[in-house]
């Protein structure tokens, strides 16, 4: 394994794009392969031998492609397959769950809210650090139905997606939470309009900035991080299943001569 080799990551989409943008910016001289599964999205309401099935051929594709390191930058991904991957490869993974940990720690109403798939919410593992972390805690779950679908479909800010987040958040209003945990790397996008339609005391919470750390951090101990400082800054890579016009969009590819192509995998 060489350090010049790219860090390769995976969502069900383009919602990962939003734990890409923290690696990136923490670790600009890395090389950076992002594979959208966007024919498959979303995988949160998938039975969990098929995202079982899908993050195998996700890192099976990104193996090929020279990874070094693969980030799982799907919360239902991580949840219900992660610990069948790192079994199975001798590769490090990294994986995304819900941040509960410090918005239990935190919080001063002890409610707290969590936005996710149902694929995470339903999961082994995130019951277990929900139990941990959460004990004493009101955790309000809400599942996110129709939020990955409105994405991939570049409707951020659309009427539809308007109408639903207000349906969606209405138990955490109800309920006088003060932080909101996202559990779904695409729920990032949403935080400009979370943020207007709920209380200004709301704390919201997302993985990928710990993400990055973590990536970092394994990188180092496995003297995997790029130290050749001689070339030219790596071009990231983003490939997409479907159109990828969402994946140029949100990664303001064009603008900074990133590199975006279709691939049937």
């Amino acid at each position: 394994m060489s350090n010049s080799q790219p860090i390769g990551i995976f969502d069900s989409g383009v919602g990962g794009t939003s734990i890409w943008k923290e690696i990136h910016g923490l670790l600009p001289n890395e090389k950076t392969i992002y594979l959208a599964d966007s024919k498959n999205a979303p995988y949160g309401e998938k039975p969990i031998e098929e995202i079982k099935s899908l993050s195998r051929k996700n890192t099976e594709k990104l193996l090929d492609m020279g990874a070094k390191i693969i980030v799982v930058a799907c919360n239902t991904a991580t949840t219900n397959a992660i610990k069948d991957l790192r079994n199975e490869y001798a590769i490090p993974f990294i994986g995304i769950e819900p941040a509960i940990k410090p918005a239990a720690l935190n919080t001063k109403t002890k409610t707290i809210g969590i936005l996710a798939t149902r694929g995470t919410l339903t999961s082994t593992l995130f019951s277990q650090t929900s139990d941990f972390y959460a004990r004493n805690i009101n955790v309000v779950e809400v599942e996110g139905r129709g939020l990955v679908e409105l994405i991939e479909a570049g409707e951020l800010d659309s009427p539809q997606m308007r109408s639903l987040l207000l349906k969606l958040l209405e138990p955490f209003l109800v309920n006088k939470i003060d932080y909101l945990v996202l559990g779904c790397s695409h729920y990032p996008y949403l935080i400009p309009i979370l943020e207007e339609l709920l209380s200004k005391d709301v704390v919201i919470i997302d993985s990928g900035e710990a993400v990055a750390r973590q990536t970092k951090s394994i990188l180092n101990k496995n003297n995997l991080l790029r130290t050749d400082t001689t070339y030219q800054k790596p071009i990231p890579e983003f490939i997409s299943n479907t159109d990828p016009k969402v994946l140029e969009n949100l990664t303001e590819a064009v603008q900074n001569g990133y590199k975006v192509s279709y691939l049937d995998f």
